[in-house]
């Protein structure tokens, strides 16, 4: 079993990036357990507060890392099952990356 990633690939850009979302605002799927589709890479970068950021996934070793805007994005693997968990006052947004066409 690997560990989740925990930095992009060189060749990924983004192309779309969601609203900044708080404590009332983040969308239930983001909640619960969810996967990019493939080639989709998603950096979510907190602006104010602390997101927990969980990977799930079977293929990967379960992980758990509080984030902050002083600290690195959490990194989205493609296809890998994951999810977010409020701790309290965030905002945040998850930008999502892929290789050019």
């Amino acid at each position: 079993m690997t560990r989740p990633a925990d930095r992009f690939p060189d060749d990924v850009v983004a192309y779309r990036r969601t609203p900044e979302f708080d404590a009332t605002t983040t969308p239930a799927g983001l909640l619960s357990e969810h996967n990019t589709k493939a080639g989709v890479w998603g950096r979510i970068q907190v602006m104010e507060g602390a997101l927990l950021y969980r990977v799930t996934d079977p293929r990967r070793e379960a992980s758990e890392r509080l984030l902050t805007p002083e600290g690195r994005p959490g990194v989205v693997e493609p296809q890998i099952k994951h999810h977010v968990a409020l701790t309290g006052p965030v905002r945040f947004y998850v930008e999502f990356l892929k290789a050019p066409d």
